[in-house]
């Protein structure tokens, strides 16, 4: 693929932001973390801090948002509630705090993904996640198109990890049917140039050998939700990637909430509380 300029205006002139060939670095470097056998955990981040202790573990390869937690710092609703350009401007701001890749919660593109991720890769961002809200097949696949065309533009590897709800919004139809539709989805995605393809939901061991049966190995992603499968019984059934979405906020937010009511009680801040950023 041949490198290209960065158009002026996929950057905000009082922010600086990493270089073309950085981002491009970087993009092959997720890619990479994707196509090894050994599964890619990321424990999800919402802003500058979480991202910074979260980078600073050794075991860190790579980052992701999640935009649920995103919206919920600044009072919004899940859902493209929150403006596309405070949305832009977070993540950008992680990705210029951090050595690391950074995969971006899009949603499903705030009305116009392939100019969300263009401007995305602006701030640099490498890689996303697109969600298909089930609509209908054929729009479905023009939207990972247009990210795929997008990225090939601005002459960067992005790594499109394009979202399936057919589990999440299956509602009363039999799990069989559901799992099917999403190979079917998750394929056309494929063909289409996502780099992989995210299946949210409770994914037992069944679920997961049928969608890397269907998909391929180092294809599918998952998310970690209470009674999910351990990562590395994921990684031995071929998924590429586990995430966490909100998850790791609710938990930060558990331990906060503990621990004002212990003060509110009396007590004492934790032995062992630690300045992390």
């Amino acid at each position: 693929m041949t490198s290209t300029p960065l158009p002026d205006d996929a950057y905000d002139p009082t922010v600086a932001h990493p270089s073309h060939e950085l981002i491009h670095d970087r993009a092959d470097a997720l890619l990479a973390l994707h196509h090894a056998p050994e599964i890619l955990t990321m424990v999800n981040v919402w802003d500058v801090a979480s991202a910074t202790v979260i980078a600073d573990l050794p075991e860190t390869k790579a980052l992701a948002t999640a935009s649920h937690a995103i919206a919920a710092m600044f009072g919004y609703e899940d859902g493209e509630r929150i403006p596309v350009d405070l949305m832009i401007e977070t993540v950008g701001r992680i990705a210029l705090n951090t050595s690391l890749p950074v995969s971006a919660d899009l949603e499903a593109g705030y009305g116009d993904p392939g100019e969300t991720v263009r401007r995305a890769i602006g701030v640099g961002i490498v890689g996303a996640n697109l969600e298909d809200r089930m609509r209908p097949h054929i729009e479905s696949v023009e939207n990972v198109a247009e990210v795929v065309k997008a990225a090939e533009a601005e002459g960067v590897r992005f790594v499109l990890n394009a979202r399936t709800d057919a589990l999440l919004m299956r509602g009363e139809r039999p799990l069989d049917e559901a799992v099917a539709d999403a190979i079917e989805r998750g394929r056309a995605y494929l063909d289409a140039g996502a780099a992989c393809v995210f299946v949210p939901g409770l994914i037992d061991e069944a679920v997961a050998e049928r969608l890397v049966e269907g998909l391929g190995r180092q294809r599918v992603s998952v998310i970690g939700v209470p009674g999910s499968l351990a990562p590395q019984r994921y990684e031995e059934l071929g998924i590429a990637r586990i995430s966490y979405g909100p998850w790791p906020q609710r938990v930060a937010l558990t331990a906060f909430r503990a621990s004002a009511l212990d003060l509110y009680a009396g007590g004492h801040l934790p032995e062992g509380t630690q300045l992390l950023t």
